[in-house]
Order: C-alpha cells, then structure tokens, then sequence
C-alpha cells in the first residue's frame, strides 16, 4: 500500500444543501481522509491522502465516494497536474531557480500546455522527462498519480470536443 496525496475538486448540484452539511456528511461516509474546503460559492474541494495499493485506485475510490455521497456533483478538476515550475520544484523538494536552470538547460524540456507570463505542463510529461533524463529519482507514487490526474482530467475534457472539428484537425 502507498499514500497517494491530491485534491478534487467539484460543482456542487445546484438545489442542494447547505455546503456544511456536505462536509458532515463526507465525514461521516467514508471521506474521513479528506480535507474539505468550501470557499469557492457552489464548489468543494477536498484534499486527499488516502492509501491503496496503486494510485488509479485512490482516485477512482474518492471519486466514487464523492460521487455517492453528493450526488450531482460534477468533477471540475483533479490534481497535481497542470503545474509551474513553483509547483514542480515543491513536489520534488528542489527550488524554483533549480527547476529553472534545468529548463533552460536542457533543449528536451517538455513544452508546456501554456506559454504565457506564467508557463504551465502537465506534472506527468516533465516527471518522466526528468525521470528518463537522469536528473532526479522521481518517486514512483507521484509518478503513478501525475499519470492518473492528466487521464481524469483530460476524460472529462473529452466531453467538449466537437466531432467534426476533431475529424478536420486530423486531417491536417
């Protein structure tokens, strides 16, 4: 068994109750290894460090705790995985000037989903890069749960793409 820590978070059903009775009731069910935030109107958040034995298993079970006992929420985002640098260096205890110099460094650096003021990858494509690079001993439980955080978030952003459209870009 690992520990597998990471955060979902959720739309709560619109006519529902009151987001504190939620958290009770999250407790109460099975969700005891959860940090529960409220601070965002109509979402809740919950940070998990739940122990299984790989970390597709923690996730799914949470989900499917959450699920059970909120219905009608709706799975807004699963983490770690869209990361900066900050983030990154946090996760791997080095520092951002660190992770800085190997990005710049290094001309195989995994490109970002986002290159703005702020530059953004998925955590799972520079963790294998480092891993595959030799520049760090990634631990494979973070390795395991940056895979299986871009795979739910991506699933759900699936429901978005417009069939035609997807069929003209690969054509292209």
């Amino acid at each position: 068994m690992s520990e597998f820590s990471f955060t979902l978070i959720f739309t709560l059903p619109e006519k529902g109750q009151n987001p504190a009775e939620w958290v009770e009731a999250l407790g109460a069910q099975g969700c005891d290894d959860a940090l529960v935030g409220v601070g965002v109107t109509g979402r809740i958040a919950l940070n998990f460090i739940r122990e299984e034995q790989d970390a597709k298993q923690a996730v799914v079970s949470a989900i499917k705790d959450v699920k059970r006992i909120i219905p009608g929420v709706a799975l807004v985002e699963v983490m770690p995985d869209l990361v900066g640098l900050t983030d990154i260096a946090k996760l791997l205890g080095f520092s951002r000037q660190y992770m800085r110099k190997v990005m710049v460094s290094r001309e195989a650096f995994p490109q970002p989903v986002h290159d703005g003021k702020t530059a953004i990858w998925h955590l799972e494509s520079v963790l294998r890069w480092m891993r595959d690079a030799g520049i760090s001993k990634v631990p494979l439980p973070l390795l395991e749960l940056s895979a299986i955080t871009r795979q739910c978030n991506l699933q759900r952003e699936l429901a978005f793409l417009d069939p035609n459209v997807q069929k003209q870009l690969g054509q292209l």
